[in-house]
C-alpha cells in the first residue's frame, strides 16, 4: 500500500496531502525504465568486456595456437635459411675457387621476390604482421634455394669440364725422356744452327735418334697434317681444346690422321729430320689462345718436382737450337 505524503500549508496553518499529477508519475516511470535499460546496457557491456563466451573462448584458443604454429614455423625458416648461407658461403669461397669461378653477387642472391601488392590479400586479419613477415622469409628462402640450385647446376658442369680439361691440358713431354739427357734446346732466344744469328725460338727441341716415338701430350683432335713443309717439316697440330694447342715439327713419319682424336700418351709418329733441321729432333710447341708460351711450364704430369726442377735449368741453358 502506497505511502501517502503530506505537506504544511503556511496559509491555511494546516498539513494537506500531497497530490501527483498523472504526467509526473509518467515522467517518474519513463525515468526509471531508461536509468533500468542504461544500467542493462552497461552490465551487458561490462560482462560482453570481461567475461568470455564458450565462443570466444575457443576462438582464442584457436587463435593462440595459429600464433605458436606460426613461431614454429618462423624458426624453422630461420633455421632452414642459416642452413642455406652455409651452403653459399661454401659456393662462394670453395666450390667456385676450386673451378676458378667468380661467386654468385650478393645483389643476384638477394634480389626482389616481389612488391608490396602481392602481400596485400594477407592484409586486415589478426596476426596479419607475423603472417606477412614468415611469407615474405619463405619467398626469400625459395628465391635463395632457386639461385643456389641453379648454381650447383653450373658447378655440375664446371666438373664434367675439369675432368676433361685436365685430361685435354698438355701435361706431359711428347718423347720419352725418363733420364732427361733429350732435352736440347729451350723456349727463347737462341743462336739459329743455320743463319747464326740470335732468333726467338718458340718451343722446345728433343734431340732423339730417328725414329724414335713421338706421343701427344694431351687429348685433343688432329687439327693439322702438313708434310714437306719449308720450315716444320713434317709436322702435326693437335687442338685440345680450352684453348690450347700443340705442334710437332719435324716428324720422319706421321701415324696421325687429321680430324681422329686422340689421348694424352697416344702415339702419333716418329722423330725425324725434315724441313728446317740439322739433326734428328723434335721441335715441340705450345699455344695458349693464339700465342706461343713456354712448354716448360705443361711437364709438371710426368716429373717429379726435383726432375722439374733440373729440366727447367737444362732449357734455360743459351744453347743452340737444331731448327
Amino acid at each position: 500500500m502506497a505511502k501517502v505524503k503530506y505537506f504544511y500549508n503556511p496559509h491555511k496553518l494546516k498539513f494537506e496531502t500531497v497530490k501527483i499529477s498523472w504526467l509526473t508519475k509518467a515522467l517518474r516511470i519513463f525515468g526509471f525504465v531508461c536509468a533500468s535499460v542504461v544500467a542493462g546496457f552497461l552490465f551487458l557491456v561490462a560482462a560482453y568486456t570481461t567475461i568470455d563466451s564458450p565462443k570466444e573462448k575457443q576462438l582464442k584458443r584457436e587463435i593462440r595456437n595459429y600464433q605458436l604454429q606460426m613461431e614454429l614455423m618462423d624458426n624453422k625458416v630461420s633455421q632452414l635459411s642459416a642452413v642455406l648461407n652455409e651452403l653459399q658461403e661454401k659456393d662462394a669461397h670453395i666450390y667456385r675457387a676450386i673451378f676458378e669461378a667468380d661467386p654468385i653477387p650478393g645483389t643476384v642472391r638477394q634480389g626482389g621476390f616481389g612488391g608490396v601488392e602481392k602481400y596485400r590479400q594477407l592484409e586486415g586479419y589478426i596476426g596479419s604482421d607475423q603472417i606477412i613477415a614468415v611469407q615474405k622469409k619463405l619467398d626469400m628462402l625459395g628465391s635463395q634455394v632457386y639461385i643456389q640450385s641453379k648454381s650447383f647446376d653450373e658447378l655440375a658442369k664446371m666438373a664434367a669440364n675439369k675432368t676433361e680439361f685436365i685430361a685435354s691440358i698438355p701435361a706431359i713431354q711428347p718423347v720419352s725422356n725418363k733420364k732427361l739427357r733429350s732435352m736440347a734446346s729451350g723456349f727463347g732466344y737462341r743462336l739459329h744452327p743455320i743463319y747464326k744469328t740470335h732468333k726467338m725460338h718458340t718451343g722446345i727441341d728433343f734431340t732423339a735418334p730417328s725414329g724414335t716415338p713421338i706421343y701427344a701430350t694431351g687429348n685433343g683432335i688432329i687439327e693439322t697434317v702438313e708434310l714437306g713443309h719449308r720450315g716444320y717439316g713434317n709436322h702435326v697440330i693437335i687442338n685440345h681444346g680450352f684453348g690450347y694447342e700443340t705442334l710437332y715439327a719435324h716428324m720422319k713419319k706421321v701415324v696421325a690422321k687429321p680430324g681422329r682424336k686422340v689421348k694424352r700418351g697416344e702415339l702419333i709418329g716418329y722423330i725425324g729430320s725434315t724441313g728446317t733441321s740439322t739433326a734428328p729432333h723434335l721441335h715441340y710447341e705450345v699455344m695458349k689462345n693464339g700465342k706461343k708460351i713456354n712448354p716448360i711450364n705443361y711437364f709438371f704430369n710426368d716429373l717429379t718436382p726435383a726432375e722439374y726442377d733440373q729440366v727447367r735449368e737444362i732449357a734455360s741453358q743459351p744453347t743452340q737450337s737444331f731448327d
